[in-house]
């Protein structure tokens, strides 16, 4: 056997295991299916989904099921919660990773008492929608963008939106935002969103399983793009962000170790529109709102009403200069 038969014996063998792993992490991470390995994960909360508690009360609104096709034919599905009284107003609700459009109660009913219309989408590859693969917000934007039209078709041109995501729900909504929008689209809310899929895999890869991303992730990334239709790079909620002049209210938990505090200073900082920065003292991932629940309701109120009722932002409010270095507003 010679040295180049032997060399070539090798390179071969790399590229079947490395083809083998890349497979199988598109399988455990992008592939729809149960993720067992949330449930082990020590940076994420472990007290019965507390994003669920309001549950009851959701049971209770006359929730209205709508349906519709995302622009690559894939069956969606959403869930419409009306305001108690004739509104002008709506907020379009983003939930996270392996989760659904009903797991978003809590935010719901903060919205709902707000005196707005709520509505609530399954992501592509979660819940009732369609989709064999998780998009991590980058194929989810052009989703968000036919919700936007639903609510337009159902409330008229003179209605108000806001769109408020939480975890990959955040990124989504900031991806959504340097898309071409209607003017009726005010303000957004991403709550401990990542910079970018490629960042987010980057760090899961070396917090999980101790891994560089090289040669994983862009062998993952083309097997991506083969099965799902996008490279991890294509993802970005940094390139997003600078694109739009819609005003964003950035939150996070300072103990978020699944999405890094970091980023949400990189996607501050970004951003080119009007800004607020709302840090939570000591929360983990997703876990802000119910770390603080006044404090979360007096921010989110104070932040979409004003945009909603057109107010310009107060220069003097910290996170609202975005010529300057963001930071945290009280």
């Amino acid at each position: 056997m010679t040295a180049v038969t032997i060399g070539i014996g090798c390179v071969i063998l790399i590229a079947l295991v490395l083809g083998g792993a890349s497979i199988y992490f598109y399988n455990v991470g992008i592939r729809r299916s149960k993720k067992d390995f949330l449930e082990e994960d020590p940076t994420l909360v472990k007290i019965d989904h507390p994003w669920e508690q309001e549950e009851e009360w959701l049971n209770s609104q006359p929730l209205e099921t709508l349906h519709i096709q995302s622009d690559d034919g894939l069956p969606l599905t959403g869930y419409y919660v009306p305001a108690a009284e004739p509104s002008d107003r709506t907020v379009i609700l983003v939930h996270g990773y392996s989760s659904q459009g009903r797991e978003m109660g809590a935010f719901a009913k903060l919205y709902h008492e707000m005196g707005m219309h709520v509505l609530m989408p399954d992501n592509r590859g979660h819940g009732a929608s369609g989709g064999d693969y998780i998009g991590f917000g980058w194929p989810d934007r052009r989703d968000i963008l036919q919700w936007i039209q639903v609510v337009l078709a159902r409330s008229g041109s003179q209605t108000k939106i806001a769109l408020h995501g939480v975890s990959m729900g955040g990124a989504t909504v900031l991806m959504t935002s340097g898309e071409k929008l209607p003017e009726q689209v005010k303000c957004i809310v991403s709550d401990c969103a990542y910079t970018s899929v490629k960042d987010i895999l980057t760090y899961q890869l070396k917090q999980m399983y101790k891994l560089p991303p090289f040669p994983l992730l862009p062998v993952t990334s083309l097997v991506c793009k083969l099965r799902a239709g996008y490279f991890f790079g294509e993802g970005s909620a940094l390139r997003q962000v600078a694109k739009t002049n819609l005003p964003i209210l950035f939150i996070h938990g300072d103990r978020d170790a699944f999405v890094p505090f970091e980023m949400v200073h990189r996607l501050a900082a970004a951003a080119s529109g009007d800004k607020e920065l709302y840090v939570v003292p000591g929360a983990v991932h997703a876990n802000s709102y119910f770390m603080d629940k006044n404090r979360y309701r007096e921010r989110i109120r104070g932040f979409v009403m004003r945009y909603l009722d057109g107010k310009p932002a107060d220069p003097q409010l910290p996170g609202n200069r975005s010529e300057q270095a963001l930071v945290s507003a009280p």
